[in-house]
């Protein structure tokens, strides 16, 4: 199971970047108009509130504060993972924020920001899963299935830290978003998803003892706000994401999201 301690563990590491920064210190943009996109599907960063109907998370809190610090108004729209680094790297949307993993093939078409949260990858599983306890065991049980997205970090994990390096491995399935894997997982089309511990703790939270996380970390992952190439708004949003670091906010956030908010109530 991916316990606080794991998921507090993997915030303090990022104390990897300077924390002069106050917020005298940080550039007014001059109510500059700013379109973030995002997909709204990796809870607890950003989500659909299943009662309000509102679009709330980590994410949206962090950046309605680096805004407000920055003096920018946000307009926020949404699209699919798989159209949005493209998007983002054509100019359509100023800022992606989804939980995206900084790579460095990426670096090549869009510009991130300093990290803003580290986690770790788990595998996601039904709450009466025996067959298998971890990655090993998993690898081994040739019927079992893999839910994942096309292009991301937990696909790639999945054919070669997981199965056997063969992109087309026939027991990856492949679907849309990352919510549709989960309803897979819990429909027993998949055996397995594989996930960071912060949205997968959020789906364990809400799954009322449906689904569990398994095994040790895959691998350690660094989120950033994606940018154009050469966006002017990279420098402004990493000294406030410095800023609220130095002061708490984020830390704020990691209580509110990760330990206090439970999905669903």
């Amino acid at each position: 199971m991916f316990f606080r301690r794991t998921v507090l563990a993997s915030f303090a590491a990022l104390a990897l970047l300077p924390v002069a920064a106050s917020a005298a210190e940080l550039p007014d943009l001059g109510g500059k108009s700013v379109v973030v996109v995002t997909e709204n599907a990796y809870p607890p960063l950003q989500f659909v509130d299943p009662k309000s109907g509102k679009a709330i998370g980590w994410e949206y809190d962090a950046m309605n504060e680096i805004a407000k610090r920055l003096n920018v108004k946000v307009e926020y729209q949404n699209t699919s993972w798989d159209a949005m680094i493209q998007a983002v790297s054509d100019g359509q949307y100023n800022i992606g924020m989804t939980g995206i993993t900084i790579k460095e093939d990426r670096k090549q078409k869009v510009d991130f920001s300093d990290p803003y949260m580290r986690s770790q990858q788990f595998m996601l599983v039904r709450g009466d899963e025996k067959r298998f306890t971890e990655a090993k065991s998993f690898g081994e049980f040739k019927d079992g299935l893999v839910g994942a997205q096309p292009g991301t970090t937990p696909f790639y994990t999945a054919v070669y830290e997981v199965l056997d390096g063969n992109e087309q491995n026939p027991r990856i399935k492949l679907f849309e978003t990352f919510g549709a894997t989960v309803q897979a997982l819990k429909a027993g089309d998949v055996d397995v998803v594989l996930t960071d511990g912060t949205a997968g703790k959020g789906y364990v939270d809400a799954s009322n003892g449906a689904l569990k996380l398994i095994g040790e970390p895959l691998g350690t992952e660094d989120f950033g706000f994606i940018f154009p190439k050469g966006s002017d708004l990279v420098a402004p949003v990493n000294a406030a994401i410095t800023a609220l670091k130095a002061d708490g906010t984020l830390d704020a956030l990691n209580k509110k999201w990760f330990l206090d908010y439970k999905m669903g109530e």
